[in-house]
C-alpha cells in the first residue's frame, strides 16, 4: 500500500466519515490530487531511521490539518474556488472543525508509547493554535514587513514544521532531533511562502495578492522600499486589473530590487537549512537533502526566467546563483 492509500485508510476508517458523507467526499477529492507535503512525516521518519509504516498515521493527521486550514483560508480570502461557495459558509466551517478534530483522532491510532502519543497530540495542538493566530493576523491586513513575517511565521510555517516533527516523533527520534526537524520544516515553510509570493506576484491576470492586498513580500517591497519607481508603482496599483498596468508593475518589481530581495531571503534560508542539516545526527539525511533540492530548484528557475525576460541587461543576483551550488 502506498502512502496516499495508507493516509486514506487511516482517515476513512474514522466512524464519523461513514456517518458524514459530505466530509468523506471532500476528503476523497482532496486526496485525488498530488499532495507531496502530506508525505513529509514519512520522510522525516525515514531520516531518523524509523518505521515508515508507522509514520503514515502522522501523514494522515497532517492531511486532515491541511484540509482544515485550506477550508478556513478560502473563506477568509473569499477564494472563488473555495468549498464555501459549494457547500455554504456554515457547513464548511463545521467541516473545517471536523477535519481538525480528525487529526487528533487519527494520531490515537499511532503504534507508539503513551508518552509519544501525548507528544504527537501536543504538536498538533501547537499547530492549530499557531495557525489560528496567523489567520487572525492575516485578515487584519497589517502593513509593514515586520507584520508580514509575523503572519508567515504564525500561519504558514508551523504546518511544515509540525509535519517533520510528527514524523520524527513517530520514528522514535530524541526530543532534540525532533525539535531540530521542526526547525528545519519552519525554514522550508518560509521558502515555500516566498515561492508562493513570487508566483502570485508574476501571474496574469492579477492575483488576489494584488487586488485584495494580501501579504506578499515582493508587492510589499514595491510599495514601501525607497526606490525611484515607487510613486509610479503606487499609481499602477488601482489599475492592476488592466493587463498593461500589471505588466508594468511586474517589471518594476524586478528592476526595483524586489526580486533580488526575495533572493536574499532565499539564500539566507538556504544557508540556515544547510547548517541545521549538518548539525542534526540523522541516520539517513538523504530525504531532507532531497526535499531541500526539490524546494529550491523551482524558485531558482522562476527568478532566473523573470529576470532574464525583463531585460537583456538584467543580472541574476549573486545570492540566487549561490542557490545552484
Amino acid at each position: 500500500m502506498n502512502n496516499m492509500e495508507s493516509i486514506k485508510a487511516h482517515v476513512l476508517a474514522l466512524p464519523e466519515m461513514a456517518a458524514w458523507p459530505e466530509i468523506a467526499s471532500l476528503f476523497e477529492r482532496a486526496a485525488s490530487k498530488p499532495r507531496p507535503d502530506w508525505d513529509w512525516p514519512v520522510l522525516a521518519c525515514q531520516a531518523v531511521g524509523g518505521d515508515v509504516e508507522v509514520a503514515t498515521v502522522g501523514a494522515a493527521a497532517i492531511a486532515c490539518m491541511y484540509i482544515s486550514i485550506i477550508l478556513v483560508d478560502d473563506m477568509l480570502d473569499e477564494d472563488p474556488r473555495g468549498e464555501h461557495l459549494r457547500s455554504g459558509n456554515g457547513p464548511t466551517a463545521n467541516m473545517a472543525l471536523a477535519f481538525q478534530a480528525a487529526a487528533f483522532r487519527v494520531v490515537e491510532q499511532a503504534a507508539v508509547s503513551a508518552e509519544r502519543r501525548a507528544a504527537l497530540t501536543a504538536s498538533l495542538a501547537r499547530l492549530a493554535l499557531a495557525t489560528a493566530l496567523g489567520q487572525h493576523r492575516d485578515v487584519q491586513r497589517l502593513g509593514g514587513e515586520e507584520d508580514y513575517w509575523k503572519v508567515v511565521r504564525a500561519k504558514s510555517t508551523p504546518f511544515y514544521g509540525t509535519a517533520l516533527h510528527l514524523g520524527a516523533l513517530l520514528g522514535n527520534a530524541s526530543a532534540e532531533v525532533a525539535e531540530g526537524l521542526r526547525d528545519l520544516g519552519v525554514l522550508f515553510g518560509e521558502i515555500i511562502q516566498i515561492h508562493d509570493d513570487l508566483l502570485d506576484a508574476f501571474q496574469a491576470p492579477a492575483t488576489p495578492d494584488w487586488t485584495q492586498g494580501r501579504p506578499n513580500l515582493l508587492i510589499l517591497y514595491g510599495r514601501t522600499a525607497d526606490h525611484t519607481d515607487r510613486v509610479r508603482f503606487m499609481n499602477l496599483l488601482p489599475q492592476i486589473d488592466d493587463p498593461q498596468a500589471l505588466r508594468e508593475a511586474q517589471q518594476i518589481l524586478i528592476h526595483c530590487g524586489a526580486a533580488s530581495y526575495c533572493a536574499y531571503h532565499l539564500a539566507k534560508c538556504h544557508q540556515e537549512v544547510r547548517q541545521l542539516l549538518d548539525s542534526l545526527p540523522l541516520p539517513d539525511p538523504t530525504p531532507m537533502i532531497d526535499l531541500r533540492k526539490q524546494l529550491m530548484q523551482p524558485l531558482i528557475q522562476l527568478l532566473s526566467d523573470k529576470l532574464q525576460s525583463a531585460s537583456s541587461e538584467a543580472e541574476i543576483p549573486t545570492e540566487l546563483m549561490d542557490l545552484l551550488e
